[in-house]
């Protein structure tokens, strides 16, 4: 029996220098050793976010506008420009000549939401054009005056700023901002809206009043919609 109780102290001495030991592991450890914390991304900014962050302002004059003022033209890298290569990346099943000039293809339009079948000619190629999502001459008038010319160059050729559409819709919407025009495919109203701000804050550009008030009409619907990229 005595011998019974001595096992039982013996044991009971082991567990509390057993505690005691844990605790002071627990001392030496680093904390961020010990603690697993969740860790999650950033959220991605919202559209709406970045159209706050934009300058409020009313337009410039138009004075001295010309779309030579964006470059002649397309640019063209290792002898592609920038409509072909705009068409490749927007059309399906897209067949090109000498691996740049884009002869066939497949428009699901964003603007109306009509599928648009693409030939290459000289009447058929304006079924596709490729907008400039904030309109040049809309970009002259809010802001894009103080751009270098490289930089106006950059904005005409930026993959962000252009989008392969309907040649009629593009025709439609001319140099209008959100105020005057928007796509017809209400479902791509959001997307639409978040690349211009996008492409503004890029830019440095402003919006006027009136422009802001239709964007946040439009984000209303889609308060989380995230900015272009």
């Amino acid at each position: 029996m005595r011998r019974q109780r001595v096992v039982i102290m013996f044991v009971a001495v082991l567990t509390a220098l057993f505690w005691m030991a844990m605790q002071q592991l627990q001392m030496t450890v680093p904390k961020s050793i010990l603690e697993v914390k969740s860790t999650t991304p950033a959220d991605s900014k919202s559209a709406l976010s970045v159209l706050d962050g934009l300058a409020v302002k009313g337009r410039a004059p138009k004075t001295g506008y010309a779309r030579t003022q964006f470059g002649s033209g397309w640019a063209s890298s290792n002898g592609c420009d920038t409509r072909e290569r705009i068409l490749q990346r927007d059309l399906l099943n897209a067949v090109t000549s000498d691996g740049c000039k884009v002869i066939s293809g497949l428009l699901h339009d964003p603007y109306t939401g009509k599928d648009i079948t693409f030939t290459r000619g000289i009447d058929t190629s304006s079924a596709v054009q490729i907008d400039h999502v904030v309109a040049l001459g809309n970009a002259w008038q809010t802001g894009a005056q103080q751009l270098t010319t490289t930089q106006r160059q950059q904005l005409a050729n930026d993959p962000l700023e252009l989008l392969a559409v309907d040649g009629p819709a593009n025709q439609q919407k001319s140099d209008g901002d959100t105020a005057t025009w928007l796509p017809a495919n209400k479902p791509f109203r959001c997307q639409y809206v978040a690349r211009q701000i996008t492409v503004k804050a890029k830019y440095t550009l402003w919006v006027t009043a009136a422009e802001k008030e239709a964007m946040q009409r439009v984000l209303a619907t889609c308060p989380h919609q995230p900015i272009a990229s």
